[in-house]
């Protein structure tokens, strides 16, 4: 069953047609009206109250839909423990400029919240995450090694400002059980202040008159770029104490609660368990909440707070990337030029799938890209292949079990 599904509007996504998420509505959608002034950010599919998806030409939700047909969920005691809903949240991203610092609680801190404060944490659900690159992607994930945090302090003065003099010679000196205590004072110092714009001006005026070279290695670019689209903001000097990566397209990355990220740049395909929570930290003009931040933050600063997540094959052309969480795992499947048909692998639990490129027959209707198909549980779809000069490509979400 075909989805029309709804999409978000934030300030960070791209806009109009250099959107991804804009060109999958505008192709799969014959009344979608493009504004090439609005951002198109997100294209959520999936059952969240924020953005739920419809069954396309009938007037019934996705989720009244799974209410009066039970059946297409499986049958599988672990899917049912979820309820009579889907326990994924799937989703496009496309994005022009970085998203807020943030983490996400725990499923035992998120109803904590969500009981004390329902109007700011609107679900009572943990929100691990994977994201797929579709583009060259750039994030912040987990806190740096301490060896690299302490080279940056000793190397920027004005680092050691905006988390506090005291705070700094401590991390300075701080080794073992001593360095959590430490990084945490030098954050919560920083993430407290309302602005840092007299730092940022003194450093980013300092390393201008520096080598190409010396500004490279003190992440210049990403410093003024930061600076130029949050003047001032804490969330700047995340530069220096977070891990900067680039995932290039096929990478993914796994995000659990209580790690310390942001989205920078790029395209991605995502899937989360269903839940829109967020503490955020830095580089947003919403609301910060430092001390649930602090009380849920993990900082940890050895590299595993990096987990980008290997997809391991289930056939020719298939290839799954499975979290350590039971909500949700994806496929990626790639149908090569010449191929004519593919037998989607039949999955035990109801899934999501969406074509990003190209186009094919399924029970003598065409769908192309854009389209977003409802599954249900143990169906078996054969796809005939109607693009032969370059490959189709599909993400599927499905539950973990």
């Amino acid at each position: 069953m075909e989805l029309k599904c709804a999409f978000q509007t934030y300030d960070w996504g791209k806009r109009g047609i250099n959107s991804i998420v804009a060109n999958l509505l505008k192709t799969a959608n014959a009344d979608f009206v493009l504004d090439e002034q609005k951002p198109y950010a997100e294209l959520w599919m999936g059952t969240h109250q924020n953005g739920p998806s419809h069954l396309k030409n009938m007037e019934i939700s996705l989720q009244k839909y799974i209410q009066e047909n039970t059946n297409v969920l499986g049958s599988n005691i672990e899917i049912r423990n979820f309820g009579i809903d889907l326990p994924f949240l799937f989703k496009v991203l496309s994005i022009n400029k970085p998203l807020s610092i943030q983490v996400h609680p725990d499923k035992e801190k998120a109803e904590v919240l969500h009981g004390l404060f329902p109007d700011v944490y609107k679900d009572p659900n943990h929100k691990p995450e994977l994201a797929i690159a579709l583009t060259p992607f750039k994030a912040f994930c987990g806190f740096r090694p301490i060896n690299d945090i302490k080279k940056y302090l000793e190397e920027l003065p004005e680092l050691c400002a905006a988390v506090g003099e005291t705070n700094a010679r401590q991390l300075l000196k701080a080794n073992n059980s001593l360095v959590t205590d430490a990084l945490k004072k030098c954050f919560f110092t920083l993430v407290n202040r309302d602005s840092v714009m007299l730092y940022i001006t003194q450093l980013l005026e300092r390393l201008e008159r520096k080598d190409d070279v010396y500004k490279k290695s003190l992440n210049f670019d990403l410093l003024k770029r930061l600076h130029a689209e949050f003047p001032g903001d804490v969330g700047c000097f995340a530069v220096y104490l977070l891990n900067y990566i680039t995932l290039q397209p096929g990478e993914a990355i796994y995000i659990s609660p209580n790690v310390v990220h942001a989205y920078l740049s790029g395209d991605c395909i995502e899937c989360m368990a269903c839940s829109d929570n967020v503490i955020r930290a830095g580089l947003t003009p919403k609301q910060k909440d430092v001390p649930n931040l602090m009380q849920n933050m993990a900082f940890d600063c050895s590299l595993s707070s990096i987990q980008k997540l290997l997809p391991y094959r289930e056939d020719l052309y298939t290839e799954v990337f499975r979290p350590p969480v039971s909500e949700f795992a994806v496929a990626k499947i790639t149908i090569p030029p010449g191929q004519p048909f593919y037998k989607l692998i039949t999955r035990n639990s109801a899934s999501i799938l969406i074509i990003v490129d190209g186009k094919g027959n399924i029970s003598s209707k065409t769908y192309c890209r854009g389209s977003v198909l409802f599954i249900p549980a143990n169906e078996e779809i054969k796809i005939e292949v109607l693009c032969f000069c370059h490959p189709m490509l599909m993400f599927q979400a499905f539950v973990n079990v």
